[in-house]
Parts: C-alpha cells; sequence; structure tokens
C-alpha cells in the first residue's frame, strides 16, 4: 500500500513535464504553421481593414495594383521588419470605426451625385443647346417623312454618342434635368467602398447600353494591348499618309470646282428642278480627294480696300458679266484687271448712295447702330455688302452658281463675304431670327409662289422687329407682270402680318424700295381671317436648318421675355462683348461655367490672338477673308474686331448650337459638316483657322471623313500664300503636318507639343490627273 501510495506520488510530477512538453511542441507546430502561411501578423484592427478592403477591390489576381501593392507590403516588412498598419493601401482608413467608414463613402458618392444632378439642371436654352442633328431629327420625326431630309451620317454607335453627350455637356436639354445613364447604371450595382469607385475613376469607362455595364473594367493587359493596337494604327497611318500621292481633279468645272454644287452624276438624277433642286447641295458619297488646278496667270490677290474696285482678271477669268451687265457697272474688263465701279442694277450711280437712300426711306434701319448683320439675297458681285462696311454693317451675301458667272466669285476675291447657295427647296443653313434685315435688290425670286414658301423662310431667319427691304421693279414698274406680282405680293405680306412701312423712290438711280417690317407679338397672327399660311406645328424647330426641307408656314414670335428673339440686341459695338440677355447664371456653358462667365471667359481666351498670331508668321496686311473652322462663341472673330478683316463662323453640325450667340453679338456664320465640301469657291479665303477641329472629327466618325478629303477640302477653299493655323493635340497636329507637307505647303510655325501649328499653302499642283 505504501509502495503503491509512493509510486503514485512520484508518476505524478513526471505526467506533468510530459504534457508541458507536449503542449509546448504543439505550440511550436502551430507557430511554425502559422509562420509559414503568413509571413506577417496583423493587428486584428489591420486584419478587419485589409479584408474589408480587399472585398471592395477587384479580386483579380492578375491586375498591377494588386501585384504591385502585394509586392510594397513585403518589401516594406523585409525593410522594416514589421508592419505600419495605416499604410497598406492608400486609401485605408486606418483605425476609423466601420460605420464611420461607410458614411464617408456614402456623403462621396452622394456628393458626387449632386454634382452630376447640378450639371444636368443647369442648362443653356434648348433652342442654343441642341446640336442641329438633334434639331434635324425632331423635325423629320414630326413631319413623318423621313426621305424627304438628308441626313449626311449615318447612326451613331452608343460609344459615338456617349463621346458626343461629353463634348456637348450640359447643352443637351433633352434630359431634362435627369441623371445620364451612368447614375442609373450605378444603381444596379452594389455600392462596395470609395476605393472602389476611386479605382473606377482611374480605369476607362465601361461600354453601356440600356444603362447597363456591357463589359467588366479593363486590366492593364487589355488597356495595353489597345494602346500597342492604336499606335501601330497611327503608325502605319503616318506612313500612308507621308507616302500619299495627289492627283488634280478630273471635272469639266476646272478652276471654279465647287464638289457640292458640281455634282454631274447626283444632277442627272434629279427628278425635278422646279424649285432649282440643281442649284441645290448634292455632294459625292465619298468627298474629293483631288487637288483643283489654279488658273494659269494666278497672282496674289490686291490686298483691301483696293480689291473692292479691282481684281486681276487672271484669277477669275470670266468676261461674260462684264459683257452682259457693263452698263448697269456691275464689273468691266480693264486691260489686266476686272474693275467694280460700285453699281448694281438697282444701284447704277454707286451703292453708297442707295445704302443712305434705304436709311432716308426708314431712319430707324440705323445703319451700323440698330441693324449690324444683314442678308443679301441675290446679291451680285457684292458691292452692296462691300460698301456696307463703311456703315460698321456686315452683310451675309449670297447667290447660285448659275448663268451669272462667277458673281459670287468676284465678290469673294474683291474681300467680300459671300456663298454659293439658292433659296430653292431646302432651309437656308442659318437659325431662326437672326438677321437684323434682309435686302433683296430685283432679286428675281418668285417671293408669292408655293404659298409664300420662300418669303416664309426669309420671315424664319428674320428677327422679331427686323426690316425687310425689296427694292425690285414690281415696287416702281407698272407693266403688266409687275403690277400681278405687286399684287400677290401685297396680299402675302399681310397674311404673314409684315407692316409695309414705307415706299420710297430714288430720284438718281430711277428705283423704289418697299421697307417691311415683321411683327414684334402673335396678336396679329392671333387676329387674321383666315389661317393661311399656316402656323408652323409647335413641333417645328424653326433653328434646325441642316437640309431641313421648307415648310409654308409661319412660325410664331417668341412671347417669353427671357427668350431669344423677344428683345432686339444691344446696339453696335456694345452687343459685341456682352453676354446676351437671354443667358443666365442657372445655364452651363460649353467650358463648364455658368453661361454669362464661359461667355466672358472665352472672350479673355482671344484676347491677345492678334499679337499671338504675328509671332506665328502672320501678317495681318495680306489677310481679308478668314473662316474659323469650328467657331464656339466667336471669340476669334470678336478679337479681331478692330483689323480690317471679316470672319465666317462655322459652327458643326454635331457640336453645341452656339450659332445664335455668334449672331446675337453683331458677328455672323453658317453650320457645316466638314464631312462635305464648303459652299464656296476654290481660292476664297487667306487664312483657315481650326480649333480642335480635326481631333473632333477623328474622335467621332473615326475618319470617317478621311484626313485627306479634309485637307484636300482645306487646300481648295485656301488662296495661294493663305495661312492654316491648327490648334489641337500632338497626334492630331503630326498627322496634319505630315499631310501639309506632302502637298508642298510650307510650315512657318510648328509647335507641336504646345499645340499649334501654321502653315502657308504655295502654288504646287501635281502633274498627274485623277480617273473619272
Amino acid at each position: 500500500m505504501a509502495l503503491f501510495q509512493t509510486r503514485k506520488r512520484s508518476s505524478s510530477p513526471s505526467y506533468v513535464s510530459t504534457s508541458t512538453i507536449l503542449v509546448f511542441i504543439a505550440l511550436c507546430v502551430f507557430g511554425v504553421w502559422m509562420l509559414t502561411s503568413n509571413p506577417v501578423v496583423s493587428p486584428q484592427t489591420q486584419s478587419d481593414a485589409y479584408t474589408s478592403t480587399r472585398t471592395a477591390i477587384d479580386t483579380s489576381a492578375t491586375t498591377n495594383d494588386e501585384l504591385s501593392s502585394s509586392e510594397e507590403t513585403a518589401t516594406k516588412s523585409e525593410r522594416k521588419g514589421k508592419v505600419n498598419p495605416a499604410a497598406v493601401y492608400g486609401d485605408n482608413p486606418g483605425h476609423l470605426p466601420d460605420d464611420a467608414i461607410k458614411a464617408d463613402d456614402k456623403n462621396s458618392n452622394n456628393e458626387q451625385q449632386k454634382q452630376h444632378i447640378a450639371i444636368s439642371d443647369s442648362q443653356l436654352s434648348e433652342e442654343s443647346s441642341l446640336t442641329q442633328k438633334e434639331q434635324i431629327t425632331a423635325v423629320i420625326h414630326e413631319s413623318g417623312s423621313d426621305s424627304d431630309v438628308r441626313i449626311s451620317e449615318p447612326e451613331k454607335k452608343d460609344e459615338e454618342i456617349a463621346a458626343e453627350q461629353q463634348d456637348v455637356q450640359s447643352f443637351d436639354t433633352r434630359g431634362g434635368g435627369s441623371k445620364p445613364e451612368e447614375d442609373e447604371a450605378n444603381k444596379e450595382q452594389p455600392n462596395t467602398s470609395q476605393q472602389d469607385s476611386d479605382t473606377a475613376s482611374k480605369g476607362p469607362k465601361p461600354e453601356k447600353k440600356g444603362g447597363k455595364s456591357k463589359k467588366p473594367w479593363s486590366t492593364q493587359v487589355d488597356q495595353s494591348q489597345q494602346e500597342n493596337k492604336r499606335q501601330t494604327v497611327e503608325s502605319n497611318s503616318d506612313d500612308k499618309l507621308e507616302g500619299h500621292t495627289w492627283y488634280l481633279c478630273n471635272v469639266t468645272t476646272g478652276a471654279d470646282y465647287i464638289p457640292c454644287l458640281d455634282n454631274e452624276k447626283a444632277l442627272k438624277k434629279l427628278r425635278s428642278t422646279k424649285h432649282y433642286e440643281h442649284r441645290e447641295r448634292h455632294c459625292p458619297e465619298d468627298p474629293p480627294t483631288c487637288l483643283v488646278p489654279i488658273p494659269k496667270g494666278y497672282k496674289t490677290p490686291i490686298e483691301w480696300p483696293s480689291s473692292r474696285d479691282k481684281i486681276w482678271y487672271h484669277n477669275v477669268p470670266h468676261k461674260l458679266l462684264a459683257e452682259v451687265k457693263g452698263h448697269q457697272n456691275w464689273v468691266k474688263v480693264t486691260g489686266e484687271f476686272l474693275t467694280f465701279p460700285g453699281g448694281g442694277t438697282q444701284f447704277i450711280h454707286g451703292a453708297l448712295h442707295y445704302i443712305d437712300f434705304v436709311q432716308e426711306a426708314e431712319p430707324n434701319i440705323a445703319w451700323g447702330k440698330r441693324t449690324r448683320v444683314i442678308l443679301d439675297v441675290g446679291c451680285g458681285v457684292g458691292s452692296f455688302g462691300g460698301f456696307l462696311f463703311e456703315r460698321d454693317v456686315i452683310s451675309m451675301s449670297f447667290a447660285p452658281k448659275d448663268e451669272h458667272e462667277a458673281q459670287v466669285q468676284f465678290a469673294l476675291e474683291r474681300g467680300i463675304p459671300a456663298i454659293s447657295a439658292v433659296m430653292g427647296s431646302q432651309r437656308l443653313p442659318f437659325p431662326s431670327r437672326v438677321f437684323d434685315l434682309v435686302h433683296c435688290a430685283r432679286c428675281r425670286v418668285p417671293w408669292h409662289l408655293d404659298g409664300g414658301m420662300l418669303l416664309l423662310e426669309l420671315n424664319r431667319v428674320l428677327r422679331p422687329g427686323g426690316y425687310f427691304v425689296w427694292s425690285a421693279t414690281p415696287v416702281y414698274q407698272k407693266l403688266e407682270e409687275d403690277v400681278e406680282i405687286w399684287k400677290e405680293m401685297t396680299s402675302l405680306t399681310k397674311s404673314i402680318c409684315w407692316e409695309l412701312v414705307t415706299i420710297k423712290k430714288d430720284g438718281l438711280n430711277k428705283v423704289g424700295a418697299a421697307v417691311y417690317r415683321k411683327p414684334t407679338s402673335n396678336e396679329c397672327y392671333e387676329q387674321r381671317e383666315k389661317n393661311e399660311p399656316p402656323l408652323c406645328k409647335d413641333e417645328d424647330d424653326p433653328n434646325a436648318a441642316w437640309y431641313v426641307p421648307l415648310r409654308a408656314c409661319l412660325h410664331k414670335v417668341p412671347v417669353d421675355k427671357a427668350e431669344r428673339g423677344a428683345k432686339w440686341p444691344e446696339t453696335w459695338p456694345r452687343r459685341l462683348h456682352k453676354p446676351p440677355y437671354w443667358l443666365n447664371n442657372s445655364q452651363t456653358g460649353i467650358y463648364g461655367k455658368p453661361a454669362p462667365q464661359d461667355f466672358v471667359a472665352d472672350n479673355e481666351r482671344w484676347k491677345n490672338v492678334v499679337d499671338e498670331l504675328s509671332n506665328a508668321g502672320i501678317t495681318w496686311s495680306n489677310v481679308r477673308n478668314i473662316m474659323d473652322m469650328r467657331a464656339v462663341y466667336g471669340g476669334f472673330a470678336a478679337a479681331l474686331r478692330d483689323l480690317p478683316v471679316w470672319v465666317f463662323n462655322v459652327v458643326n453640325v454635331d457640336s453645341p448650337d452656339t450659332l445664335p450667340i455668334i449672331f446675337e453679338r453683331g458677328l455672323f456664320g453658317i453650320y457645316h459638316d466638314w464631312c462635305e465640301s464648303f459652299n464656296t469657291y476654290p481660292r476664297t479665303f487667306d487664312l483657315l483657322h481650326a480649333d480642335n477641329l480635326f481631333s473632333k472629327l477623328k474622335e467621332r466618325y473615326g475618319w470617317k471623313c478621311k484626313l485627306v478629303a479634309v485637307m484636300a477640302e482645306v487646300d481648295r477653299i485656301i488662296r495661294p500664300g493663305g495661312k492654316l493655323v491648327v490648334r489641337d493635340e500632338s497626334t492630331t497636329l503630326g498627322e496634319v503636318e505630315t499631310l501639309l507637307k506632302s502637298l508642298h505647303w510650307d510650315i512657318i510655325y510648328s509647335k507641336i507639343q504646345e499645340g499649334m501649328l501654321c502653315a502657308k499653302r504655295g502654288k504646287w499642283r501635281p502633274d498627274s490627273i485623277a480617273l473619272s
């Protein structure tokens, strides 16, 4: 028993020792296992934060961000021997409690949404925010006849539309202040953390359709492959541009070729020419890439103002008009010059006398103060517009390319604004209610036919309270035909509520002029006994003007005092630099600021442009005709106001519709699509200015317009010795420079990395002729 008791007491410590050893060994094994499975043991707070952070980030093991973060953590561990809990990931909130982290995420997202909503809710007025393509679409939908309107582009893909919406920013008011598609898509996806949002903002946005993502976020592998592919394409493109072969155009019109007006193939297919369809635009399906020849004996144009009186004959070698209209002082051939005595059919004794005669007939016209921008219909050789410059008035003159040989070409060579156009079956490419006065001196336009459709088009573009000056034979002659036309015209003008202000006869020129005034309210329209012509439907957008068919209907006058057209602009020149009254701070401009501030900022941007271009090699004494190929608010043109030049502002049809703003300032412009040729003769402009035009064409169309074709058009409309100024991204500038060199242009200023290029056209022409 004692023995037993002795053995029992002696075995107890041995058992305890053995147990202790086993526990120790087990702990060691567990510790080794822990060390081999995770070399860094983080505190619990860090582990929790790490877990929540990892959940919020893309778990793909192939992304560079994750790999670089793991490597950085391991490197720090090896270097320091311990982990800094607050620095594992850059966006790690550290030891903040979970509810605080979630609150930050939520507030951040809400803040982003509030900013998004603020931008969507502050937009410009609808008539000047939609692009021409959007306005046209609305008109087509309302008319129910797609076949009547030509759309020059195919339907855009989703990604193209998204890019366009990003460019337009808040000018697109169709959303009515609703959130963009991105917000709707985000509602359907879990809002995990601020890191997820930050990661997403750094990568490319996924393609979306119907508010849902079509594919996951791209990895660096995807992005790198796409970038390599892009650079390869660009490299190949540069090679092709470098080796491009140019040919002379093989056309019957030779040196006077206007592709959209001289499209013989399209003209032969016309079913009717009743409404002068053969004088309207019919552009080739593929923009031409050939070069227009230069007339033999071409010389550097005579400088303004001498060019108003005479031009070199060999620059525009046409005698027919001098032979037919010489006795009316339109144009005469005098040795090696074509001379312009300053007259016309209605003002044989000079345009200045006629201009003063019109002012005396209606003093409220107030040339150069109340009346600044006019439309001259059937301008002849442009003498009326040419002499209006002395009264501080600019005239948008137009006439068709017809049997009156080269009349518009004469005007342009003289340094007078003009385009080749006709009043036929389609609207003029201008917004509604923009011209202070419309003038028609013996223009043979059948205003009274087709329900007065053509006069109603003038009513569309004329400001409420603006004047129509009609000096034609029906006003002052008593021939049977003239008497009948006057009777029809009187009936029509009364039906559209135009007031006949005065009829005055000029004793010197033996002509008369009737002056009409457009109403400033809808009261007369509502009191008419007959609704003829009918009022246009509310859905008919009067600002849609690109390939839109004419209709014999009457657009109402704005009644809201805050709407454009309800008030007359400021007198010139105050209107030039003052934001239009219909822009307000609740509207967002092109560059993201409140519209009036945006307007002022654009003015400031171009303030020093004269000095800048002078330093880039522009000699202003050689410059008269200028085109801003992608105007926004007209700030570039406004900055040149003190120079003896005129600027044709072009607003692209798929850009925000800022053309009404340009007219409101006392400048003028036109809608255009640079996938097509411009309605002007070759060798028209002394200076072309392209601000981010080519990159925009490239983004939206993927060079559907083809850079080669656009540069061929640039080469066509600029005069030998003329300059091209391009402001754009470096890649695009490189492509433009490559083509300019292939055209044998002189690069006189090249700061590609700074985003600017200036080149001068020479007289080089290729020897080979293109196949017809």
